[in-house]
């Protein structure tokens, strides 16, 4: 099979550094200053339709990767698969699915971190060995890959590609043991988090991490299986939901069913606070928790902890709605659309000048001036990263006629590297990591400047209320790693791909 990648024709001055919207470029402002969720994956047992399916379920996932994307399927034994660089919509056409033949398959949406935006590193990755095909695709980070991969190169192994994904498959290759049990003793000796689907030419195996810091579902649609990284894809395809994987938990479907295992015992259930806060979609649920709900208790919560008498209160679009709206709710400031984001700037967007270059994000997001004019406005939004997107919107508010920015924030600040998946700027670049809250507010520009206590967050989430932080990975504020970390030698934010 091959993959196709297709460039511009001619030079143009761009935002960017590469050749799509979204990839990685090193460079240490994009045009909006969040962290990213870098992975989805979906996958399908027993369906006719299972790469039409897929391309739903990753399309309901795109969120999650913007940058390349793939399916492979497995059509009696035989494999077929497509990857390339780009949103799914553009990926696959109808004659490519329809290439795609089989009754299983997997699927996975991908963004990436500096250096390793290349269709080689697109998933799901697929090898030969001695049992036969083998596809993989994760959602994730492996903080010990680096250590696990110059064993094995040290060994004889050789690499083909950049991604950690590929450590999986040398470790079950390698094994002597059957599949299940080389799948199990591969995952054994991984640290980090990571949510898998593997395929073989007849069945196929999910597993999470012993903590559970990615997510995963699985649901049924009539008798086939389907998992996914976030119940919404399941809604898309009209599939029921089942349950959330567990921690530490693997599972086999195949010819003869369902079958429930494990490979590790849950050490601490760990599941990143960031996915209820910002990545994962609002109609999804993880745990049980809607995501809208609980963002808007986080927004509720703020509001008492954080009460600002003001006009109006506006969310920053997408992600921040829902908790604008708890906030305003909760203090009974009118909720207005203060911030529009434009829907139609992605990856194909030319910048035309310079000086829009340096206003890069009115491109993303402009003030409604009649809502903010002559106002006090409450800006909510879900994080501070490096601070220079929300001096931006502070500043295009004021600009509107805003009197007064109050800034809230529905996450305690953001101080720590994540090394588990998420796309982290250099410790460096993290605003909070070396200025107070005080110093914060000055830098952007804001009349004054909030964020939402850990236990305010814990409260809004609702989720495991006796375990051990609620069950969420909070490291990224508190710096409490629920795995160990060899920070001089663990990869930041690959993905399972750089």
């Amino acid at each position: 099979m091959t993959s196709s990648v297709v460039n511009g024709g001619t030079a143009v001055t761009r935002l960017w550094t590469g050749d799509y919207y979204n990839e990685g470029n090193g460079s240490k402002e994009s045009i909006f200053d969040k962290v990213k969720e870098e992975c989805g994956v979906f996958g399908v047992y027993g369906h006719p339709d299972a790469a039409n399916l897929s391309y739903y379920g990753l399309h309901a996932l795109q969120h999650r990767g913007e940058e390349s994307c793939g399916i492979c399927t497995s059509d009696d034994g035989v494999f077929n698969f497509h990857r390339g660089m780009g949103l799914v919509k553009e990926v696959f056409d109808r004659d490519r699915l329809e290439s795609l033949k089989g009754s299983q398959a997997i699927g996975h949406v991908r963004y990436s971190t500096s250096g390793s935006s290349q269709l080689g590193n697109a998933q799901p990755l697929v090898f030969k060995y001695r049992g036969g095909d083998l596809a993989v695709c994760t959602n994730g980070n492996l903080v010990n890959e680096p250590g696990i991969r110059k064993e094995l190169e040290e060994s004889g192994s050789i690499f083909q590609t950049t991604s950690d994904t590929e450590v999986i498959a040398h470790l079950i290759a390698r094994s002597p043991k059957d599949l299940i049990e080389a799948v199990k003793d591969a995952f054994s000796r991984l640290i980090g988090g990571y949510a898998f689907l593997i395929q073989t030419k007849d069945c196929l195996i999910t597993a999470c991490d012993p903590h559970g810091l990615r997510p995963m579902v699985m649901g049924r649609l009539g008798e086939a299986y389907i998992f996914a990284s976030e119940s919404c894809a399941l809604e898309t395809i009209g599939a029921q939901y089942v349950r959330d994987i567990q921690p530490g938990e693997l599972l086999v479907v195949d010819k003869n069913g369902l079958r429930e295992d494990r490979f590790a015992p849950m050490v601490r259930r760990a599941m990143c606070a960031m996915e209820y806060i910002y990545f994962a979609r609002p109609d999804s649920d993880i745990y049980g928790v809607n995501l809208h709900t609980s963002r808007k208790r986080m927004g509720q919560i703020l509001a008492q902890e954080s009460f600002v008498d003001a006009d109006v209160v506006t969310g920053v679009p997408d992600s921040s709605i829902s908790a604008a709206i708890g906030y305003a709710e909760q203090t009974g400031i009118p909720y207005e659309l203060g911030l529009i984001k434009n829907k139609y700037t992605g990856r194909t967007f030319i910048q035309p000048s310079q000086e829009l270059r340096e206003k890069g994000v009115k491109m993303k997001l402009s003030a409604v001036r009649k809502v903010v004019e002559g106002k006090r406005v409450v800006m909510i939004d879900d994080s501070i990263v490096r601070g220079t997107t929300s001096l931006r919107i502070v500043n295009m508010l004021r600009d509107a006629g805003a009197l007064e920015v109050h800034v809230c924030i529905t996450s305690p600040p953001f101080m720590n590297p994540c090394y588990y998946g998420i796309d982290t700027p250099n410790p460096a670049d993290l605003i909070a990591s070396s200025k107070t809250v005080e110093e914060i507010r000055q830098a952007i520009n804001a009349d004054s400047l909030f964020f939402l206590s850990e236990k305010g967050l814990k409260d809004a989430v609702g989720v495991h209320e006796n375990e051990y932080n609620n069950g969420l990975c909070m490291a990224c504020f508190n710096n409490d790693y629920p795995t160990p970390v060899q920070f001089e030698d663990a990869k930041l934010t690959s993905c399972s791909c750089d």
